[in-house]
């Protein structure tokens, strides 16, 4: 079956750095787009960061553009999100998510934390 598993989230000081990482099986994952979106609590999900197919283009949230970074290993079946100089209002449940015409599958999500 379709797995999504998100993992690299934590409690991380302002400033600080995350990886983030999203495992996925059961697809055909070089033919999906793969985003990562964000849910802070009282808020609506959000998209950060967006990279297509085979990896040749992205983009990005206002919000993350020159902190973030999404990258994707087809061969690993694997979606990152590095993120840097974090802050505050970055603190969210984070979602990896595929998405190819009628079929949107998505991950269980990491916590992360951004705290002093």
């Amino acid at each position: 079956q379709v797995q999504l598993v998100e993992s690299g989230g934590g409690l991380v000081q302002p400033g600080g750095s995350l990886r983030l990482s999203c495992a996925a099986s059961g697809f055909t994952f070089s033919s999906y787009t793969m985003s990562w979106y964000r849910q802070a609590p009282g808020k609506e999900r959000e998209l950060v960061a967006v990279i297509s197919a085979a990896g040749g283009s992205s983009n990005y949230a206002d919000s993350m553009k020159g902190r973030s970074t999404i990258s994707r290993d087809n061969a690993k079946n694997t979606v990152y999100l590095q993120m840097n100089s974090l802050k505050p209002e970055d603190t969210a449940v984070y979602y990896c998510n595929a998405r190819r015409t009628r079929y949107n599958y998505w991950g269980q999500g990491t916590q992360v934390t951004v705290s002093s």
